[in-house]
């Protein structure tokens, strides 16, 4: 009886941490609203490519990271700067998906893109495509040692935007013959 009644202050308080941490998770409702209020980053280069199942899969990641990092949600809705905490969350998990797998710069630099900027022919299959981007993904790898660095060129230098320009000619180039001729046209006098 002894052993029993000395247990029931243990029971109790863990009782009452579980109660208190299941408090602090986000509810279904609470999460839902998280994820409703990243379709704003729809907008966003990577983000804007992504089919629906891979931005469900994106928003999960980055809801689950600002659960894990604001566990109270009443508090993380209420804190100043909310919106740039989750945006810088929104580009972190970006960065991580393009260090997880370098082919994910499809989304930053789509097919149909490439093809209207004349880098690409029109009519790739999707192994062709699969081709270009790992091309273009060791040339950018090899060149930046960090996504950071590539993010910060791209964004920066205009010399860096058309050294990314050149490894994606390089890639068409190599892997279909493809290249891009420019060609001065002058006025002719009739």
């Amino acid at each position: 009886m002894k052993k029993i009644l000395l247990l029931l202050p243990v029971i109790a308080l863990l009782a009452t941490m579980a109660g208190c941490s299941q408090q602090h998770k986000w509810n279904h409702e609470q999460r839902k609203a998280v994820r409703e209020a990243l379709r704003d980053y729809r907008k966003m280069a990577y983000v804007e490519n992504l089919t629906d199942a891979e931005f469900v899969l994106f928003s999960d990641e980055v809801a689950l990271d600002l659960e894990g990092d604001y566990p109270v949600y009443a508090t993380f809705i209420s804190m100043p700067g909310v919106d740039d905490t989750v945006e810088m969350v929104v580009i972190t998990t970006v960065v991580d998906e393009l260090n997880a797998d370098a082919r994910n710069m499809r989304h930053l630099y789509p097919y149909e893109y490439l093809v209207e900027q004349d880098v690409l022919p029109t009519g790739l299959d999707r192994e062709q495509q699969r081709a270009f981007y790992e091309c273009f993904a060791d040339k950018v790898n090899s060149y930046y040692y960090t996504m950071g660095q590539f993010f910060d060129a791209v964004l920066a230098d205009t010399t860096d935007v058309s050294q990314i320009a050149r490894f994606q000619q390089d890639c068409a180039a190599d892997l279909f013959g493809w290249t891009v001729t420019e060609i001065d046209i002058t006025e002719i006098d009739y």
